[in-house]
């Protein structure tokens, strides 16, 4: 896809305006498309496709005949595995082999896994008695919400865009979707999927821009959208809050996160290292629920400092073709600006640089992209901006702290609450800590390890609602109650 172009009522087309933007690779900073910017015209097309599709063939579908629609459309995107793996790894810059294992397969399972679970979680009844004592009974059916806007962030598209087109298309509704303007390849590209698996046109609706005064706002301010799901930054949720508050949409969140680690002088140290690595650096620290405040029991702090340390600097910087990589550049050089900043303002804030703090010296070809260190501090206030700001690259600092009362205050001292970690081998600290943790999941002893079963989001301004299980099917369907007298 040099030219991607929206998909809109099962067809391609461009932007009347002719508008464009580059796709830029982040591995080299070089383009490789050209991508259609929506105006308005386009978004309300889109809309308008949207809300005819729920009155048309879609709308009409038996439960069975929809999940069996979903169910080729995961495995169209599997039998065109190493299309949307080249796509995901160009837009994004991350190593096949992360995405190979996590990002298209979670991508394609969506779609199965809420098409299965729409069809086993029940609804409910009551039988009442009533003044004539003929009685009368109560029961809930589920109705789609109508008209979806999804908009879906850069740092794993596919996977959190079908996070969420998958259990909208589940329960019956219709999507228009907004990729990231940094990453809108894989977006596209499932559109023929869709055509193919026989999903009716105006089904399935991707517009292409950005978020101020572009296809996010003019997608946020169109009166027929009935619902908005959004991940991303804090500040960006609050704007598509406040659209959405006029004419009563409702909205799923998930946003920003300052999330913390807390490693007890108890734990078993290889497995917090491990994880902690993980956390804090996977998918280059561009993961919502990453790790970058760690809180170290005084007693084990040195250790900990050191091993992690070593375990950083053992990583491979490379390209996706690298099979050897393991860490790959950021987005895009503007989110690397931002990244770099936050370097600078831990140096200027007195921070001790543990390992990197940098720009990797990278070969010729690659040195347009968007690289960093991965990056380790100590010694900073608990109120300097790199500890109390979401930075979204791979570093963290870490902090000793001298009993649980005062771990758990700092993991609680910021006005986020996505997610948490906690390392202990003591069963009942565990469950009293992650208790205490004002976040919407604390892993114990793991970190990324989900059950698409459960409800994941996150508390105070990390997020409004709740998705994953029957949460998804809440969010994505309205509950009718049905009185009928006996």
């Amino acid at each position: 896809m040099n030219d991607i172009k929206h998909y809109i009522n099962g067809q391609y087309v461009g932007s009347a305006s002719g508008k464009l933007f580059d796709n830029i690779n982040p591995a080299n900073g070089r383009v490789i498309s050209k991508v259609h910017e929506a105006g308005r015209e386009e978004v309300d097309a889109a809309v308008q496709a949207a809300k005819a599709a729920l009155r048309g063939p879609w709308g009409k579908m038996t439960l069975e005949q929809r999940t069996q629609i979903l169910h080729k459309v995961a495995d169209g995107i599997n039998a065109r595995f190493d299309e949307f793996l080249e796509a995901e790894c160009l837009d994004t810059g991350k190593p096949k082999s992360l995405a190979s294992h996590i990002d298209i397969p979670r991508g394609a399972a969506n779609f199965k896994v809420f098409a299965d679970m729409i069809k086993n979680v029940p609804t409910e009844s009551f039988e009442m008695p009533t003044p004539d004592g003929t009685g009368a009974l109560n029961y809930a059916v589920r109705r789609p919400k109508g008209v979806i806007g999804v908009i879906s962030p850069w740092n794993l598209p596919l996977l959190l865009m079908t996070w969420k087109v998958g259990p909208a298309l589940a329960c019956g509704n219709t999507v228009v979707v907004k990729p990231s303007e940094e990453t809108p390849t894989t977006t596209a590209l499932l559109g023929e999927v869709m055509k193919d698996a026989g999903v009716p046109d105006g089904v399935y609706n991707v517009v292409h821009g950005f978020g101020g005064d572009s296809a996010g706002a003019f997608l946020t301010e169109h009166p027929d959208v009935d619902g908005f799901t959004f991940t991303g930054e804090t500040g960006t949720g609050e704007v598509i809050m406040k659209a959405a508050a006029r004419g009563i949409r409702d909205i799923s969140l998930e946003l920003g996160g300052k999330n913390a680690g807390l490693v007890f002088a108890d734990c078993d140290m290889d497995k917090a290292i491990e994880g902690t690595m993980r956390s804090a650096f996977a998918n280059c620290g561009q993961v919502c629920l990453g790790t970058e405040r760690v809180y170290v029991e005084r007693a084990i702090f040195d250790e900990f400092v050191t091993r992690l340390k070593a375990a950083a600097e053992g990583l491979k910087i490379g390209p996706p073709d690298d099979s050897e990589a393991n860490m790959g550049p950021l987005v895009s050089l503007k989110h690397r600006e931002k990244v770099l900043s936050y370097y600078q303002k831990a140096v200027d804030d007195g921070a001790t640089v543990v390992t990197g703090g940098g720009v990797p010296d990278m070969p010729a070809e690659l040195a347009g992209g968007a690289w960093v260190q991965p990056t380790i501090w100590t010694g900073l206030a608990d109120d300097s901006a790199v500890v109390t700001d979401e930075i979204f690259g791979p570093c963290c600092h870490i902090r000793p702290f001298d009993t649980e009362e005062e771990a758990i205050e700092l993991a609680n001292s910021l006005p986020y609450g996505l997610a948490s970690a906690v390392w202990t081998e003591n069963v009942s600290r565990a469950h009293r800590v992650a208790g205490q943790i004002e976040a919407g999941i604390v892993w114990v002893n793991s970190w990324f390890l989900r059950d698409l079963r459960t409800p994941f989001g996150g508390s105070k301004q990390s997020g409004v609602g709740r998705e994953g299980g029957v949460h998804s099917l809440e969010f994505y369907t309205e509950m009718k109650n049905v009185c009928i007298k006996l």
